[in-house]
């Protein structure tokens, strides 16, 4: 539902109900006030606006996993992945990268610039120019802000089931804040639930153009992956990853058909250093 739907919807409720619930201009307005803010969560979020949603979303992550005790390890996927932020077209972001105390395998951008890897994953990957891969991936999502869109449209239905609330008399007086605990909360269950196939695909090709700017072999996802498509839905580490992304199979398919040989010229970028390794 758009942002004009929505006030209209405010309006047809406030005209629509009984005289004696809702035919009083108060409650119009208080219908019209709603509708305005449903309108409000439509339109595109400052970067102030999406760093503190960010920051919220990583606060339910880390209470849930918290980052491994190794400031080695975080000091290094810090370095790496900072290193490829400043290679994209948000390099001034707050960007932030960690390891969390997870053996799943998966790997989560929040808005803003905070991006995690589970420590499951990290252990899976082969060299830095994999690292590089995975951050690249997320890193992404955080540019293309997929998952700001999906926060909004998460957010977009509340706010029109909400209106429903009002109208019957059931909402609270927490109604309809911008940001707070229900923004946090939809971005958390963002995380969980996954995003569209569409913008995992382009996030894969995307992260592979910004991994060859910063020197790595763009085609190390396509190892990240076929080690993933190796595992295979058996492996009780990757049900999350299997949940949330489109297959490994497809994934690589869809690399060969958006990339192709497009970055050959990058791949003999020289291999790095061997990546840390936690005692």
């Amino acid at each position: 539902m758009n942002a004009r739907l929505l006030i209209a919807a405010a309006l047809a409720l406030a005209l629509s109900a009984p005289a004696a619930g809702f035919g009083r201009l108060g409650d119009a307005e208080n219908l019209l006030r709603i509708g305005k803010r449903a309108a409000e969560a439509q339109k595109d979020i400052t970067t102030e606006e999406e760093i503190e949603l960010g920051r919220g979303i990583a606060a339910n992550v880390f209470g849930a996993a918290p980052l491994v005790r190794d400031e080695a390890l975080q000091r290094y996927v810090n370095r790496v992945g900072s290193w490829l932020a400043m290679h994209t077209e948000r390099p001034d972001l707050p960007w932030r990268f960690g390891v969390i105390d997870s053996s799943d395998v998966n790997a989560f951008a929040m808005p803003g610039g905070t991006i995690v890897i589970t420590a499951g994953l990290y252990d899976r990957l082969r060299d830095e120019s994999e690292l590089a891969a995975v951050l690249a991936h997320e890193i992404s999502h955080v540019v293309e802000k997929h998952q700001v869109k999906a926060i909004q449209k998460a957010m977009g239905q509340d706010f029109a089931n909400e209106m429903a609330s009002e109208a019957t008399g059931r909402s609270d007086n927490a109604l309809v804040r911008r940001f707070g605990g229900k923004a946090f909360a939809a971005g958390t269950q963002v995380l969980a639930r996954g995003l569209d196939k569409q913008d995992e695909y382009q996030a894969d090709s995307h992260g592979m153009v910004i991994a060859a700017r910063a020197g790595y072999n763009p085609f190390a996802m396509a190892g990240v992956l076929q080690t993933l498509d190796a595992s295979g839905p058996q492996d009780r580490a990757m049900a999350l990853m299997f949940s949330t992304h489109p297959t490994a199979a497809s994934r690589l398919e869809m690399l060969e058909a958006r990339v192709g040989t497009k970055l050959d010229a990058y791949a003999a970028a020289p291999a790095p250093d061997r990546m840390y390794r936690p005692r």
